[in-house]
């Protein structure tokens, strides 16, 4: 019985030693991940933050012209 016993327990053995094996696989998998994932949001806040503080130059452009654009529409006979 000993013999048997000691096959199933080297079996055993075995199957742990492969099982940390594709843990350790599977944890590496995780942490490029993790990493990745980091990154990504770190640049998302910084874009965020970029598009926060920069002045919104086209805003301005298009004001420069409405006063133009609604002296077009009045005659001279139109005024008083």
């Amino acid at each position: 019985m000993s013999k048997v016993e000691d096959i199933i327990a080297a079996t055993k053995l075995s199957e742990l030693v492969n099982k940390k094996e594709e843990d350790s696989h599977c944890k590496t998998v995780l942490w490029i991940l993790a990493i990745v994932g980091a990154v990504a949001g770190i640049a998302a806040i910084a874009y965020a933050v970029y598009c926060f503080f920069t002045p919104d130059y086209l805003e301005d452009f298009e004001e420069d012209f409405e006063d133009d654009f609604d002296d077009d529409f009045f005659n001279d006979d139109d005024q008083v």
